[in-house]
């Protein structure tokens, strides 16, 4: 069954100013949305998801990775990137997580922009305007904490209860004035491996 998309956008922050002193340069995010219906929705508990996670799921990749591209102009120009779904109240988290959590969505948003590491995620379920949240991290360093970011937007009219808003964050720059260092000095400090932190 095709996903039936009810209706996209794309949203652009720009911040200037932060802690009331000028950055130097802006950061940029981006997010792109797509509110769709539920497949799974008014079918009782469904086992086998994938056929729908197919269907579905290389549509919604290709869409609003194409839409992230197209407003920040580029792949490289991508510096942190994450992914986030809501499902309505008529959906099981699952669900959610079943739209994003899968190569055959991230992958075409991981290849366009050259990344290395994993895509931040979240997944939630909440009524229509419920906060759609989207962490980001840095798209080849994980412990690059300056680019630990939240996209935070919502939709007046979505999700309905039998719908899922899927979602795409992009970060061009990190948070201005990042001060808390990164994973890596932590590490150091302690005394542990920066090449092999968990010891082994």
């Amino acid at each position: 069954m095709a996903i039936q998309i009810r209706k996209t956008g794309l949203q652009i922050e720009t911040t200037l100013i932060e802690g009331g002193k000028a950055a130097a340069g802006p950061l940029k995010l981006f997010s792109a949305f797509a509110v769709v219906k539920n497949p799974w929705a008014g079918r009782g508990f469904v086992e086998d998801l994938k056929p729908e996670i197919h269907a579905g799921a290389p549509v919604l990749g290709e869409l609003l990775t194409k839409m992230i591209i197209d407003a920040v102009g580029s792949g490289d120009a991508v510096e942190g990137y994450g992914k986030a779904a809501v499902v309505g109240l008529d959906g099981e988290i699952e669900h959610a997580s079943a739209l994003i959590h899968t190569l055959r969505f991230g992958n075409f948003y991981r290849h366009a922009v050259g990344a290395k590491s994993y895509l931040a995620f979240c997944n939630t379920r909440g009524p229509a305007n419920a906060p759609i949240m989207i962490p980001l991290m840095d798209k080849n360093d994980e412990g690059r904490r300056s680019h630990y970011l939240t996209i935070q937007t919502s939709i007046p009219d979505a999700p309905a209860a039998d719908e899922i808003v899927v979602a795409l964050g992009a970060s061009v720059g990190g948070r201005p004035h990042h001060r808390i260092g990164d994973r890596y000095q932590d590490l150091k400090d302690l005394g542990q491996d920066v090449a092999n932190p968990a010891g082994v």
